[in-house]
């Protein structure tokens, strides 16, 4: 079947409120294309900036984390219902950066996920491995591992709803890039497991991207493989190259 694709940029830490606006006003015209859902994912200071600033485009915001209860004492954390009332959509799951750095597991991750979809945000579930998993060749086991256990009690109706991000560890912001191959035998792995915890039904409808410093040059080749949906792009969404990569 045909899937829609989804280009997202992540913009991790970086660009103040009207840095936001700028990038906003810069890319424009450049992401213009009604075949492809185009999603921002910025720092939550900018969610309300951008979210007006890409007002009656075909732009649509997303956040880069969220914390799973509504309020309460949860100093420095944002809400699911403060992000959908700001006017995001999107939400990232599990990025390896939230793994690493702030310790996030798998039991919260799959906690979020839950909440995502409580709450009325589409997550962007992200998996990969490091470059020693790679290398040990268990790659594919542990990305297994991530999925079951990120969508344990997850319904079917929800994961055709969902966007799964493969990002090797190795290849965000390294300039290493997963070759086209590399990366489809990857986001293949991952529907057939979806196939497998649920049906091909559900399989064929989720959307997976490829998310390893996929920009300008690569973005045609990655995005023609079968099984890669879109792109959840880094460094490269804070440049007029994320246009390219839109309509690549």
């Amino acid at each position: 079947m045909a899937r829609r694709r989804i280009i997202a940029g992540n913009w991790k830490m970086n660009k103040t409120p009207s840095e936001a606006v700028a990038l906003c006003n810069e890319l424009k015209d450049l992401v213009k294309n009604d075949a492809v859902d185009v999603v921002y994912c910025v720092p939550a200071i900018d969610i309300c900036p951008v979210a007006e600033a890409v007002k009656g485009t075909n732009v649509h915001v997303g956040a880069e984390n969220f914390y799973i209860e509504d309020k309460g004492a949860f100093t420095g954390e944002i809400s699911a219902p403060m992000l959908k009332e700001a006017g995001v959509e999107y939400i990232i799951i599990g990025h390896s950066e939230r793994r690493d750095i702030f310790g996030e597991n798998d039991v919260l991750i799959n906690q979020k996920v839950k909440k995502a979809f409580a709450s009325g945000l589409t997550p962007i579930l992200c998996c990969g491995e490091s470059l020693a998993l790679r290398k040990a060749d268990t790659y594919k086991e542990w990305i297994k591992r991530q999925i079951t256990w990120d969508l344990d009690g997850v319904t079917a109706d929800q994961v055709k709803k969902l966007v799964i991000a493969y990002e090797p560890i190795w290849a965000i912001g390294t300039g290493e890039t997963a070759t086209a191959d590399q990366a489809e035998e990857v986001c293949g792995l991952i529907r057939n497991l979806i196939a497998e915890l649920y049906d091909q039904a559900t399989a064929d409808e989720v959307r997976i991207q490829y998310g390893g410093s996929m920009n300008a040059g690569n973005a045609a080749e990655l995005l023609s493989k079968p099984n890669i949906d879109g792109g959840l792009i880094g460094g490269a969404s804070l440049k007029p190259d994320f246009g390219k990569i839109v309509n690549a």
